[in-house]
């Protein structure tokens, strides 16, 4: 069963947008990280490029990943970012989509499946194979819907799930986590209400007021929040979504300091000006109150992810960045970009498993606040 229950830490006096720690945790369990870092895949081949392969930060080849996007329509069957060669890699089903991307400075790749029927394999999941447990995203590193289980999922669910999988062909494959999938309450900075706690996420901005946004588990969870364990209210919820997308909005009802910043845990802070998308291949980090610091990479979006209950979340950044109890809310960001929300995974930061995020953006949209 997912644990929801109170994680107790000591009490933190100032309260900052905290890092993030991806309790969905990140890059220990190697059998499912690795598909996402190794850049080879069985059924694609890579066009060698008549024009010159740009080098850009991972921020510029999302930007040019979206660009392409729009061009190429259905041609399109996703896109990552090779950190080593610091290119965009992108993949596409015909000829005269790849020779867009080379003219563009992308990295084009002819590969089998496209977006169109990937997305059919996902809804055929969603359709017979929704089973607590499991989380299914489209990586672009292998062309295909790549299916986790964890360890609770055995016996009838197993053979029903390999069975879902094995019907879609070269257009999905399964794997296997030594962990669990559970959203972590308990969070950047640590943020405590009822005898539970999480993680601060961002300071944000709504109407010239002060608010701050965390996981939506935690929201449903706790209403009224505290920056020290008993301590008295400093905010209460304005907002909660969860099941189906994994974010809350709290309001600063005290005057405590709100930077726009995140907690290093070192001393430090790292300004946050503004929010983006992550891209697959990024190198990303998170601060949450439990285990502080740590990086890892994208290996995944739009994922879904099964909790169990009834509690299913889509539309997730899958990472290898680890995560315990108590990061749930904490911050996912790239330099002084903020990037998602930890919501969930399985593992811990000794050894290892995936961790997902809620899209910051996403959340800012649906309240109409921004960074502040």
């Amino acid at each position: 069963m997912p644990w929801r229950g109170p994680h107790r830490r000591s009490d933190l006096k100032h309260l900052r947008v905290s890092k993030k720690r991806a309790t969905m945790a990140g890059s220990a369990v190697v059998a499912l990280v690795m598909a996402g870092v190794t850049f080879q895949t069985a059924n694609a081949s890579e066009a060698t490029p008549e024009f010159t392969v740009k080098s850009l930060t991972a921020t510029a080849a999302g930007n040019l990943a979206s660009t392409l996007d729009e061009s190429l329509g259905g041609d399109a069957a996703g896109s990552y970012y090779d950190a080593t060669s610091k290119a965009l890699v992108v993949n596409v089903v015909n000829e005269q989509a790849a020779e867009t991307v080379r003219q563009s400075g992308g990295k084009a790749r002819l590969v089998e499946n496209t977006l169109a029927e990937l997305k059919s394999a996902r809804q055929t999941l969603t359709d017979k194979a929704t089973i607590p447990g499991t989380s299914w995203v489209v990586d672009p590193v292998t062309n295909k819907v790549v299916v986790t289980a964890d360890r609770t999922v055995k016996g009838e669910a197993w053979s029903k799930l390999s069975g879902v999988v094995e019907g879609l062909g070269g257009k999905a494959e399964l794997k296997k986590t030594a962990g669990e999938f559970k959203p972590l309450i308990a969070g950047g900075d640590a943020i405590w209400g009822a005898g539970s706690r999480c993680s601060l996420g961002f300071n944000v901005v709504k109407g010239g007021e002060p608010y701050f946004l965390t996981a939506g588990h935690c929201t449903e969870a706790v209403q009224s929040w505290s920056d020290s364990q008993g301590g008295g209210e400093i905010g209460a919820n304005e907002g909660s979504s969860f099941p189906g997308n994994d974010y809350g909005l709290v309001k600063y009802t005290a005057d405590v300091a709100h930077p726009s910043e995140v907690d290093l845990y070192d001393g430090s802070t790292q300004a946050i000006t503004g929010a983006g998308d992550a891209t697959v291949g990024q190198t990303v980090t998170r601060s949450g109150s439990t285990t502080q610091v740590h990086d890892g990479q994208v290996t995944g979006l739009n994922a879904t992810v099964n909790y169990g209950g009834g509690d299913i979340v889509e539309g997730l950044i899958q990472t290898t960045v680890c995560a315990e109890p108590g990061d749930s809310g904490g911050a996912l960001f790239a330099g002084s970009t903020a990037l998602g929300l930890t919501s969930g995974g399985s593992g811990d930061c000794s050894s290892g498993g995936e961790t997902f995020f809620q899209p910051v953006p996403e959340a800012l949209a649906a309240y109409g606040a921004q960074i502040g």
